[in-house]
């Protein structure tokens, strides 16, 4: 059985198709999120009176501030034990097959990557991940320093170091590469998912020992203490460079944005990071 998550957190449009199961993210302490609002699907159909919740058998959903969207992975790795695919997107950003997207009135939905075409995939390759974004400019660990904290980075580096030794050249390769695969997606076979997230989770929750034992996260803003998905985000380029020297087959997917970017709003806070030091303070 193939199953993707969707992280969401709040009332969304999902796709309506078994392949997807969409998941309240963070829902610890909080109503459902189909309380909040009607979801509705692309038939126009209410999406059910129930969504499945990250707080739910085992889970670290009290963690979402910290970890974001890796709640829902963590809750898919330990949950659901009959899939042998499972994947992880977000409410808004989806794979698709298609290699061009037209967006037009709910097109999007219609677009995103079906059980079909992921068994398709699974034919030619082992991990599926969103197609390289290019920095140009700057190397991941650059861009990370000049608009977040290099610290954090650091910080993760010692500890796999220090714990799992065999990553630190594929970490080092990708501090210094110009491109990563970025959102904390990807679509994993049974047997990779449960070494990744063994590997992932182990490094993060070692990272928040430290850094809440330094006193680190004290006073940090709300985005700022998002800083567990973003750091994974580099480690998880280090975890498939280890797989393809393994021989993993590597395939990347188009991503599939249903919201458009603001690209301009990005491009302006990105400079302003490079060449005037000014730290991001907030998504786009």
């Amino acid at each position: 059985m193939h199953k993707i998550i969707i992280a969401a957190h709040k009332p969304y449009a999902f796709p309506h198709d078994d392949l997807y199961l969409p998941l309240q993210v963070g829902a610890a302490g909080k109503k459902d999120i189909l309380d909040l609002g009607t979801v509705y699907l692309k038939e126009g159909k209410a999406f059910g009176e129930t969504i499945m919740r990250d707080d739910m058998d085992q889970n670290i959903s009290d963690k979402n501030p910290g970890f974001c969207e890796l709640t829902g992975l963590y809750w898919a790795w330990k949950n659901l034990k009959d899939a042998d695919v499972i994947g992880l997107v977000h409410y808004r950003r989806y794979f698709t097959a298609k290699s061009v997207v037209y967006r037009h009135g709910h097109e999007p939905l219609r677009s995103v990557l079906t059980d079909g075409e992921l068994s398709a995939l699974l034919l030619q390759y082992d991990i599926l991940v969103p197609r390289k974004r290019i920095y140009g400019i700057e190397t991941l660990y650059s861009h990370y320093e000049h608009t977040l904290d290099g610290y954090q980075l650091d910080a993760a580096a010692e500890i796999v170091r220090q714990e799992h030794p065999e990553y630190t050249r594929y970490l080092e390769q990708v501090f210094r590469r110009r491109w990563g695969y970025m959102f904390n997606m990807m679509i994993l076979r049974r047997e990779d998912l449960e070494d990744y997230c063994a590997w992932i989770f182990d490094v993060l929750f070692r990272l928040e020992e430290r850094l809440t034992d330094e006193g680190y996260l004290e006073g940090l803003s709300a985005f700022e203490r998002r800083l567990f998905g973003r750091v994974s985000e580099i480690l998880f380029n280090a975890w498939v460079e280890k797989k393809r020297h393994e021989g993993r087959r590597i395939g990347e997917v188009t991503t599939l944005h249903i919201e458009p970017e603001d690209w301009p709003k990005k491009a302006k806070a990105f400079l302003a990071a490079k060449l005037g030091g000014k730290k991001y303070g907030e998504s786009f």
